[in-house]
C-alpha cells in the first residue's frame, strides 16, 4: 500500500528549498578566505595601476643612484615606465600600501617605482583631475524630480555631472559613488492570533473598552446606555452601571485613584467611585456628543474631544475647564494623552491629527497627511512614535514633532480602532468587521481576520467598534456592532515554520507623501 504523498504549495516548496539552501550554506560565511601570496601581489598590483595611476610620477623623496627600482610583477613591461636600464630618480611616497604612509621606512617588500618616461608623462597627464574651473562649468543642480525621489534618504547622493568630473579626475570612484539597492526589512515573526470566547449581554452595539490597571477585569460602554464590568479570567458579567441617556463613547479606569470615567453622546462626562458603584462628578462643558476620552499618566487630568469640535482638559478634582483645546474644524473623534511631549494627541474628522502643548493650551504641530476623518490613534507602549488609523490607510508618525515615518495600506476599510503591544503586533479594526495585524517596524501584514457575526445579527452588523491588549498582552479584546465582546489569544501550537512570513520586498516599500 502506497503512502499518500502530502501536497504542499509551489511557495510553501520553494521556501523550504531556500531555508535549505541557507542552512548548507550559513556555516562558512565567518570564515576568512586563505590568503595567497601571488594572488595578492596581483591584486596589489592591479590596485596601484588603476587607483594610483595618476600620481606615481609625483616625487617625494629624492633617491641616491645606489638604490634600485623595480616595479611590481603586475607593473612589469608596462610602456609609460621607463626600463630598468635607465637611472632611479624619484620614490613614490603615500597612503597605499607602499609604503603604508607619509614618511614610514621603506622595507625589501615596499617596491621602488621608476620615474615614468615622457609618454607616460602625457598618458598620466590626460587622466589627472580636471581644473576647479572645469568642474564648476560641468556641475549641474539637481532637478525637481530628483529631489522627490531621494527625499528623506539617509545617504546623500550625487548629481550625475558630479559623477561624471570624479570619474574624470581618475580618482577612488568605484565604490564610493555606487548607489546601494534599497533594501527591505525581514518583518519579525509573529504567532497568529484565534478566537477565544465570545461575550454577550449588551443589548446594543459595543462601542468602548477599557481594562484595569490590576488586569482583574475590563468594562465596556453600549449603545444600551450601560456600563458592564466584566471579569476578565472567566468573561462573566460581574456589574452593570446605569447612568447615561444615550450611547456610552468612551470609558477610562484610572490607575491613580478607585475611579471609572464614561463619556457619551448624551453631552456627559462622569466620573464613577467604584468603592461605591456611583457616579461622584460630572465635567459639565461640551455642547454636543463627547466622543472619546482619555487619563494623563502622571497627573490628576481628564481630556475629552467631542463633536463640538473641541478636545477639554478637566481637573479630575475640582471639575475645573483648564482648558478648551480649539483649532480643529469638525468633530474630533479621538484623544490620547502621554507623560512626554506632546502630553496630547488628537485626531479629527476634519481629517487632521494635532498635537498640543498642554500648558499653553494650543496646538504645537498639526499633521494635514490622512485625506479622510481619522478615527484612532494608539501610542506605541516603548517607542516614542504613534499611529492614525483612517479610512485611506493607517500612517505612522515620530513624536514630538510628527515627523511622518510610513504607511500601512492594505485594510480598505473605515478603520475604528487601534491596538498595539510591546512585541510590535499592530491590530487595526474595521468597520467592515475585519481585523488586521501588521509588524509595527515594517508594517508587514502577517494576518487577517475576519470572525463570523453573533447568530441572529446581520451580516453588515459585523462593525469594530473598539480594541485593546490587557496588561499581559496575550490576550486581544474587540467590541463589535453584533453586541458581542471577542476575545482572542495567541496560537501557542504555531511555529515560525509551520506559518511561514509570506514576504514580499514590494508589500513593505514605504510610501513617503
Amino acid at each position: 500500500m502506497t503512502e499518500e504523498v502530502q501536497k504542499h504549495s509551489v511557495h510553501t516548496l520553494v521556501f523550504r528549498s531556500l531555508k535549505r539552501t541557507h542552512d548548507m550554506f550559513v556555516s562558512d560565511h565567518a570564515k576568512s578566505v586563505s590568503l595567497d601570496d601571488e594572488s595578492h601581489q596581483v591584486k596589489m598590483g592591479v590596485k596601484l595601476k588603476t587607483e594610483y595611476g595618476a600620481v606615481l610620477h609625483m616625487p617625494v623623496l629624492k633617491e641616491g643612484k645606489d638604490r634600485v627600482s623595480q616595479l611590481p610583477g603586475s607593473m612589469q613591461g608596462h610602456q609609460g615606465y621607463i626600463q630598468p636600464g635607465e637611472d632611479p630618480e624619484y620614490l613614490i611616497a603615500g597612503t597605499h600600501a607602499y609604503p603604508s604612509g607619509p614618511g614610514v621606512a621603506l622595507t625589501a617588500d615596499t617596491k621602488l617605482h621608476r620615474n615614468p618616461s615622457e609618454g607616460g608623462v602625457h598618458s598620466m597627464a590626460l587622466a589627472l583631475p580636471p581644473s576647479q574651473a572645469r568642474q564648476e562649468a560641468s556641475r549641474t543642480a539637481a532637478s525637481v524630480a530628483d529631489i522627490h525621489r531621494h527625499a528623506g534618504g539617509a545617504e546623500r547622493v550625487h548629481t550625475q555631472s558630479s559623477v561624471v568630473s570624479l570619474m574624470e579626475g581618475g580618482g577612488t570612484r568605484n565604490s564610493a559613488l555606487m548607489r546601494r539597492a534599497p533594501t527591505m526589512p525581514k518583518p519579525q515573526w509573529h504567532p497568529p492570533w484565534k478566537l477565544f470566547r465570545v461575550i454577550s449581554g449588551h443589548l446594543g452595539w459595543v462601542r468602548s473598552i477599557a481594562v484595569e490597571p490590576g488586569n482583574q477585569w475590563f468594562v465596556t460602554g453600549s449603545a444600551d446606555r450601560t456600563i458592564k464590568i466584566w471579569d476578565l479570567a472567566s468573561g462573566k458579567l460581574k456589574l452593570s452601571l446605569t447612568g447615561h441617556i444615550s450611547t456610552v463613547r468612551g470609558v477610562a479606569v484610572s490607575s491613580r485613584s478607585p475611579y471609572l470615567f464614561s463619556c457619551g453622546e448624551d453631552k456627559q462626562v462622569k466620573c464613577w467611585d467604584l468603592e461605591y458603584n456611583k457616579v461622584i462628578r460630572h465635567y459639565h462643558g461640551h455642547l454636543s456628543a463627547v466622543y472619546d476620552l482619555d487619563l494623563h499618566p502622571t497627573i490628576d487630568v481628564l481630556v475629552t474631544c467631542s463633536r463640538d469640535a473641541t478636545a477639554r482638559v478637566w481637573d479630575i478634582r475640582t471639575k475645573a475647564n483648564v482648558h478648551t483645546l480649539t483649532g480643529h474644524t469638525n468633530t474630533v473623534a479621538t484623544v490620547r494623552c502621554q507623560a512626554a511631549e506632546p502630553q496630547i494627541i488628537t485626531g479629527s474628522h476634519d481629517s487632521t491629527i494635532r498635537l498640543w502643548d498642554l500648558i499653553a493650551g494650543k496646538t504645537r504641530a498639526t499633521l494635514t497627511n490622512h485625506k479622510k476623518s481619522v478615527r484612532t490613534l494608539v501610542l506605541h507602549p516603548r517607542q516614542y512614535t504613534f499611529a492614525s488609523g483612517s479610512a485611506d490607510n493607517i500612517k505612522q508618525w515620530m513624536f514630538p514633532d510628527g515627523n511622518f515615518i510610513q504607511n500601512l495600506s492594505g485594510h480598505n476599510a473605515i478603520i475604528n480602532t487601534l491596538a498595539v503591544n510591546s512585541d510590535g503586533v499592530l491590530v487595526s479594526g474595521a468597520d467592515n468587521g475585519t481585523i488586521h495585524m501588521w509588524d509595527w517596524r515594517t508594517g508587514y501584514n502577517f494576518q487577517r481576520i475576519h470572525a463570523a457575526v453573533q447568530p441572529g445579527s446581520l451580516d453588515s452588523e459585523s462593525g469594530i467598534f473598539s480594541c485593546m491588549f490587557d496588561h499581559s498582552e496575550s490576550r486581544l479584546i474587540t467590541t463589535e456592532a453584533d453586541k458581542t465582546i471577542k476575545v482572542y489569544k495567541e496560537d501557542d501550537t504555531a511555529t515560525e515554520e509551520s506559518h511561514p512570513v509570506n514576504w514580499k520586498p514590494e508589500i513593505l516599500k514605504r510610501k513617503r507623501f
